[in-house]
């Protein structure tokens, strides 16, 4: 019945709100965009920075220029990739989108907030989205979701995170610069969003992959920081959180990235002078210096080598060490049974059967190489061959290299994150698991993050899925909307997701939602935690 009235509300609203939205800032005019398939009102390229290129290349955003008094600012236009992998990009990038139900802004309240960081290894990415855009299924799963999406660019790769004393030492860059990004972004938020309708005070950041890392970044930070700022979002989704090896920014390996790409743009002479000299190189030859070390040691000692550093100011410590968060802040995190395996070479493509197999041992020595034999002996120990995981049985090496891989950059992070959660007041954590065949990276989002086939095909999954995370958005609560609805007399089973607290994680089959202990995870997890200096993590 409350659905049912929150449409026929929605419709009752429609002939009103269904016009192109135009809004007025400090900074400029903003012509937004109404579609009426979809039903959602859009600016699809909003400035929120300056140009990163030239004298602000490696530095902190700066503010967007003003709009002219004269123009508005149509924003139904694409807007380019920050430089990366698969596009040459361009360093004029710092824009977002948003997109939301149709809103007047006269008589409806404030509504909830979504801040969505894009996944991509820290290598690439773009938040730029045409119709329907990316997450709408969430949105349109149940009526009663009526929150505001943000979607904002970020530098990536050596242009986002490059590491190094060179600039630390540097009164005109700043580490971190990728997630110094999105904090641009969320500031962007608390002082616009309700001019498009959304609450400042209600905001959810949320993300997938290296998205999912950057909100667990933005977590620790906010922690790290909770004294020296305002309080940026009160929730916090990190869906496979990618959180590889955290370096201390003048560590070794992190001043070996900024010596060989200082290298590769013919930036080595004069250590002294090679930050300028970076900072004045071609785009494109830094971006292809970028490229080959991102391509470098991939299976071994890192997954694409650029990724945020333990700067001592915004991110103060690593991750493992989080003991609490700032307070009322509320974490969920997931993560999927195989998903390690994408990242592993191609010499544990077999399903060796050895416990003591060979190209286990030197994948294990080459990924982590502060680890000495007896380390390397308690890490197979843990994870022996036959052994049980929380849904599946370690009957490979592939598959022990795959858990290795997933608990220590994708799920113990998560689990961290929720822990700290869990340990702070007026906080709550959940964790879940999805195993659907093949349960790999990113296998999960084809529930939620474009509108396709199996979201009718699968109605069971797809509204007990998307709808706990279109609940959670819209409530804090992912069960504050209720089951998924069946018709029919054979009801499929349905399991709440419940708090971390009673020890059980969300688990999401191909035909049911249950919950089991996370005894051996939360084991493996303080192993990683224990020895995290030594990956580090």
């Amino acid at each position: 019945m409350f659905r049912k009235l929150v449409l026929l509300l929605h419709l009752l609203c429609l002939s009103r709100a269904a016009e192109n939205p135009l809004v007025t800032l400090d900074y400029g005019k903003f012509q937004g965009k109404y579609d009426k398939t979809y039903n959602i009102a859009y600016f699809r390229k909003i400035p929120f920075g300056a140009s990163t290129a030239g004298a602000n290349r490696f530095r902190a955003p700066q503010p967007p220029a003003a709009i002219p008094e004269n123009v508005v600012y149509d924003t139904d236009q694409d807007f380019d990739m920050c430089p990366q992998r698969e596009n040459s990009g361009s360093e004029d990038c710092l824009y977002l989108g948003i997109y939301s139900r149709p809103w007047d802004t006269k008589t409806r309240p404030k509504r909830p907030v979504v801040v969505v960081f894009y996944g991509g290894g820290f290598i690439r990415g773009s938040a730029s989205f045409t119709l329907p855009p990316s997450a709408y299924p969430i949105l349109k799963v149940d009526p009663a979701n009526d929150f505001v999406v943000v979607y904002p660019n970020y530098r990536t790769n050596a242009f986002g995170f490059l590491p190094g004393r060179h600039v630390k030492d540097s009164p005109t860059a700043d580490l971190n610069v990728g997630l110094l990004d999105q904090r641009s972004a969320l500031e962007w938020v608390q002082k616009h969003i309700a001019a498009f309708g959304g609450d400042p005070d209600d905001v959810t950041i949320w993300g997938q992959s290296a998205g999912a890392g950057s909100v667990i970044g933005q977590v620790a930070a906010q922690a790290l920081q909770q004294n020296s700022g305002p309080k940026l979002f009160h929730r916090a989704l990190a869906s496979s959180p990618f959180w590889p090896k955290t370096y201390r920014y003048d560590e070794p390996e992190a001043e070996a990235l900024y010596e060989q790409l200082a290298s590769l743009a013919g930036c080595a002479g004069n250590p002294e002078e090679s930050l300028e000299c970076l900072r004045a190189a071609d785009v494109q030859k830094l971006r292809e210096a970028a490229l080959q070390i991102s391509a470098a040691n991939t299976y071994t000692t890192s997954s694409f080598n650029w990724a945020p550093v333990v700067d001592g100011d915004f991110l103060r410590a690593p991750l493992s060490s989080l003991a609490t968060l700032a307070p009322g802040t509320t974490v969920w995190a997931m993560y999927n049974t195989h998903e390690g395996e994408n990242f592993l070479p191609s010499s544990l493509s077999g399903s060796g059967r050895d416990k003591d197999d060979p190209a286990l041992d030197a994948w294990l020595h080459g990924y982590l190489p502060r680890f000495n034999d007896a380390n390397i002996a308690a890490v197979k120990a843990l994870y022996p061959l036959d052994g049980q995981a929380e849904n599946t049985v370690l009957d490979s090496t592939r598959v022990r290299a795959g858990l290795i891989f997933r608990d220590s950059v994708l799920a113990c992070p998560g689990l961290w994150a929720a822990q700290a959660a869990q340990a702070t007041q007026g906080s709550k954590a959940y964790l879940g698991e999805y195993t659907i065949s093949p349960a790999k990276h990113g296998s999960d989002t084809i529930y939620w993050n474009q509108v396709n086939e199996i979201q009718q095909t699968d109605p069971f999954i797809y509204h007990g899925y998307a709808g706990a995370f279109g609940s959670f958005f819209q409530t804090g609560d992912p069960n504050a909307q209720g089951p998924p609805p069946q018709s029919g007399a054979a009801k499929k089973p349905y399991t709440a997701v419940p708090p971390l607290q009673s020890g059980q994680e969300w688990v999401i089959k191909s035909d049911s939602f249950e919950t089991h202990d996370i005894a051996l995870l939360s084991k493996r997890c303080a192993f990683w935690k224990e020895n995290a200096a030594s990956v580090p993590l």
